[in-house]
């Protein structure tokens, strides 16, 4: 276990030379590297599971605190609104993480070959965290390693994706990867409701309207996705508008009364108010800080 959890992060920081993200030549595969504790970042994490090979990390969604190191990966089943921070990165050893993005058709497809297996009676929340096997990280080790001999990744990194599903399957986090795969379930009525406020962010919507578009009742769908986001759809809508108005600005788009109306606000002086609650400072101050520290902010 030590000699592959050594690898891993060899693996990654050979892959990963500057802080940040990376896009791999794999297919729904990053890597990340942080060389020191980051701020608190706010930012949609996509279905997906984080494994790390050094360091530790927190997310926040809601009230709850996820901490995961080495020895336990992060499950996340929806796009969710989450807080995330580095809390454990130096020079000497950074943070490393690898990422995969879940594909619910390699999931759907392993399922029918595994068969019957658990699967959650009411939504679960969108993060969940499991503890690390040999067997996961050797499947992981093994995935990276075909970055080295890119000639093999068209049909290798197929085999061990889905070696790295199955050993998902195996462990806590079954009933939520079920849950993903499946076409008729609670958590993929909310993820329709979800879908729909991100194509429609900028626009008001009644619950009803939502509630259609997941195909469930009004209070059903009130109850699940607060479940599963540990916020309202109106909360969600904020952040989703309020992410995307620092994005704007951040990338030097707009200023904040153009990015405040582009993203669907008609009153600046509320954008500034909810954009202070969420972000602890007014959209100015808030963006000369982040492009203070550009390097500090990883994002999963």
């Amino acid at each position: 276990m030590d000699a592959n959890r050594s690898e891993l992060a060899s693996l990654i920081d050979r892959c990963a030379k500057t802080d940040g993200l990376h896009a791999t030549a794999i297919p729904r595969l990053s890597v990340l590297r942080s060389t020191r504790p980051t701020e608190p970042l706010h930012a949609v994490y996509e279905p997906a599971v984080c494994i790390i090979a050094q360091g530790s990390k927190q997310a926040i969604l809601g009230e709850a605190v996820y901490v995961y190191d080495r020895n336990k990966y992060l499950v996340i089943s929806v796009d969710v609104p989450v807080v995330g921070q580095v809390i454990e990165a130096s020079e000497a050893e950074p943070y490393l993480c690898l990422k995969l993005d879940l594909d619910v058709a390699t999931l759907g497809t392993l399922m029918l070959d595994a068969g019957p297996g658990p699967a959650s009676v009411e939504p679960a929340p969108a993060l969940g965290l499991s503890k690390v096997t040999p067997e996961l990280t050797d499947a992981a080790v093994r995935l990276l390693r075909l970055l080295e001999t890119p000639q093999d990744i068209s049909v290798l990194a197929p085999l061990c994706e889905r070696e790295i599903l199955f050993r998902l399957l195996q462990g806590d986090q079954a009933a939520k990867l079920r849950e993903i795969a499946l076409g008729d379930t609670r958590l993929r009525q909310v993820s329709r409701a979800i879908d729909f406020i991100k194509r429609n962010y900028r626009e008001s919507f009644h619950v009803e309207d939502l509630a259609n578009e997941a195909r469930m009742s009004s209070s059903a769908l009130h109850s699940h996705f607060k479940a599963v986001t540990a916020m309202s759809p109106l909360q969600y809508q904020k952040q989703i508008r309020l992410q995307e108005a620092r994005r704007l600005m951040l990338l030097g788009l707009c200023d904040a009364a153009t990015a405040s109306h582009s993203v669907g606000y008609t009153s600046p002086s509320q954008f500034s108010r909810e954009y202070r609650r969420l972000f602890g400072l007014p959209p100015q101050r808030d963006i000369a800080r982040l492009r203070e520290f550009p390097d500090g902010f990883v994002a999963a």
